[in-house]
């Protein structure tokens, strides 16, 4: 632990070296990191029941039967949290604090039950529910097209030939470049990230017919959004990584560095991670990676599919801040729940376990699906138009040959090429005419060979 210079925390590529020189920075380390990681049990609780006591005894109840509902379900909510970021089993990040993951998982648990009590109500009631969120919602709203004009140049227009272009610069494309820098974190992986950026525009043609959301123009599917916003996004991420990577994790203690500035970098570096673990997918080296990395790419489409269909099922604008919370939602708990993924099938000890925050995130996911299908099944049944059935069709069929000559005829082929090798050179080796033979037929070519030279010289 302690070699007088380092003390060192975990092993392999995801060892982390913080830097002491003596004993007693070492015991003062020690000290600060265990308290400030420390769940603080006893102080939450002497809090919440301070607060509560004071709810009960000193503030007067009002005569209100929807406020004081609205506000018993938030406190509710509230002391679950309290309970859970105290209580709950730490996941695979520290930093900043392991508190702030617990309350991500505690959300996600939140977040899950209200999605259960959405999916169990009528459609109409459903709908109406989220009045109580906010009162400008259960209104109908059209969706807008994206389609249309699809010239880049309109010559038609002589004040702003560029019109469409403008047209199309709104809130989504910074969303966009930010979304997928963030995903690339999380992924890490620049093919995975580059198959569901093309993939999502192929399933944008594919439900067009469904959602009018979806109906772009081309250069606003291939330029605008994977090569330009996903593109510089998946780019960015890539950099980020290859820092993240390269950067010694050497940690100190907040009080044994010296100056301001050291202090306030080491402050700000409480925000970057405390380890650092390369993602090595490899699909293609067993059956069990390659349909992992099949699932995790279906679930990503899915996640993304369901946040313009829950919009349009529940008479979301894409502008509210429900939908933007969503996302933040997802930034937080993406992370955590792939690492999970990633350890689940690299690491023999969770091979048996999928981690807490990566079940949620896959519950969240159908659950948030299943409420689409309840609430418009009839725009889910929509019938797809038959030449883009034709092309997934072949896509699958595609996967699934590729899948079982990898994976059950190639293996095969080669353990009977093994075999039969094996069996020819063990019946050469056993047979005393084929080692008669090989020895005949060696001096014969070598008499035929010192012959021949002996003629000609």
């Amino acid at each position: 632990l302690y070699g007088g210079m380092v003390y060192q925390h975990g092993g392999d590529e995801r060892s982390v070296v913080i830097e002491l020189n003596s004993p007693k920075k070492l015991n003062s380390f020690l000290h600060t990191h265990t308290h400030t990681l420390r769940a603080h049990t006893v102080t939450v609780l002497f809090i919440l029941t301070c607060v509560l006591v004071y709810v009960t005894l000193l503030e007067e109840t009002p005569q209100d039967t929807t406020y004081n509902t609205k506000r018993g379900i938030v406190a509710s909510i509230l002391v679950f949290l309290c309970f859970g970021v105290t209580q709950a089993k730490d996941g695979p990040f520290t930093r900043p604090h392991p508190a702030y993951w617990r309350f991500w998982l505690c959300v996600s648990v939140v977040y899950e039950l209200f999605l259960i009590f959405v999916l169990f109500q009528t459609v109409r009631d459903g709908r109406q529910f989220m009045k109580y969120i906010d009162p400008k919602l259960g209104v109908a709203l059209p969706e807008r097209d994206y389609g249309g004009n699809c010239l880049i140049y309109d010559p038609g227009n002589t004040t702003d030939p560029w019109h469409n272009i403008w047209d199309k610069m709104d809130g989504f494309v910074p969303a966009h470049f930010l979304g997928w820098y963030i995903k690339t974190l999380v992924i890490r992986d620049w093919w995975m990230c580059m198959i569901i950026s093309v993939m999502f525009e192929f399933l944008e043609y594919s439900l067009e017919h469904q959602l009018p959301n979806f109906s772009e123009c081309w250069w606003d599917h291939w330029i605008m959004d994977v090569l330009v916003c996903n593109g510089l996004g998946i780019y960015a991420g890539m950099k980020t990584l290859g820092w993240l990577s390269m950067k010694p994790y050497q940690w100190q203690g907040l009080w044994n560095i010296p100056t301001y500035k050291g202090k306030i970098k080491r402050m700000a570096f409480q925000f970057t991670p405390y380890s650092w673990v390369k993602f090595e997918w490899k699909p293609a080296s067993n059956l069990r990676r390659w349909l992992a990395v099949l699932g995790i790419i279906f679930m990503f489409l899915l996640a993304e599919l369901n946040t313009f269909y829950l919009k349009f099922v529940l008479w979301m604008p894409p502008e509210h801040y429900l939908v933007l919370l969503r996302l933040v939602f997802f930034v937080n708990v993406g992370g955590v729940a792939m690492r999970e993924i990633y350890d689940f099938m690299d690491d023999p000890k969770f091979y048996r376990k999928l981690g807490q925050q990566a079940w949620l995130v896959a519950a969240i996911t159908v659950t948030e699906f299943l409420i689409v299908v309840k609430y418009d099944p009839r725009t889910i049944m929509l019938p797809i138009p038959f030449f883009v059935t034709q092309c997934w069709f072949l896509g699958i069929v595609l996967i699934l040959s590729w899948t079982l000559w990898r994976f059950f005829i190639r293996n095969a082929l080669h353990e009977i090429h093994v075999y039969v090798d094996s069996s020819w050179k063990l019946m050469f080796i056993s047979c005393p005419f084929y080692y008669f033979s090989n020895v005949i037929c060696y001096h014969f070519f070598f008499f035929f060979f010192f012959s021949c030279s002996w003629y000609m010289v």
